[in-house]
């Protein structure tokens, strides 16, 4: 990678190279994601439905997949969260390859991978730096969910933790009323 003229570009060659994976940068080091596995898939899907049956477009919002969030926290630093819902117009915020102002991201949520302490540390610190105000994860390795609200000075309060058996509250700020089970968030099904 040493020929490529930017971290940009080395990260474009190995978004070609792994198809699947998921590439960013955050903090300013390329970061490659597996594919998601199955349970994973199920979780988003999940989500998509109910934030569409909780009116998410009757209230300008759309829930999207696979979109980037640019970040200030480098000259090229941008993340793809899992799922993220964002403003009805957020087409018309985009930077560049497909990463938006984070001013359209009202909610980003990360389920967790063989890679989890990108989501639960790196991304934390990002997201918050960013002023995202809701990032909820599904920490699968630790068999709970988090949510981060409300960050000041670039850092996330202590989150709210919740287990199995619990329902998350995804707060009113967010333009819809969702509960979603801790269950159906780690397991993708219910």
């Amino acid at each position: 990678m040493l020929h490529e003229s930017s971290l940009s570009d080395a990260a474009d060659r190995l978004w070609e190279e792994l198809p699947g994976h998921r590439v960013e940068i955050l903090n300013g080091s390329i970061v490659v994601t597996p594919p998601p596995d199955g349970p994973h898939h199920v979780t988003l899907s999940w989500l998509i439905v109910e934030c569409h049956k909780a009116g998410d477009r009757r209230a300008g919002l759309r829930t999207v997949s696979g979109i980037g969030l640019w970040l200030p926290t480098g000259p090229e630093d941008y993340a793809v969260p899992d799922l993220a819902i964002v403003d009805e117009d957020f087409r018309d915020a985009l930077v560049e390859k497909n990463c938006y102002d984070p001013r359209v991201f009202r909610l980003v949520l990360e389920v967790t991978s063989s890679n989890w302490t990108n989501d639960t540390a790196t991304k934390v610190d990002v997201y918050a730096r960013t002023d995202v105000p809701v990032y909820l994860i599904a920490d699968r390795k630790h068999d709970e969910v988090l949510l981060y609200t409300d960050p000041v000075d670039g850092k996330y309060p202590d989150p709210t933790r919740y287990k199995r058996g619990e329902s998350v509250s995804v707060p009113e700020s967010v333009g819809v009323v969702l509960e979603l089970s801790v269950d159906i968030l780690l397991d993708g099904d219910d």
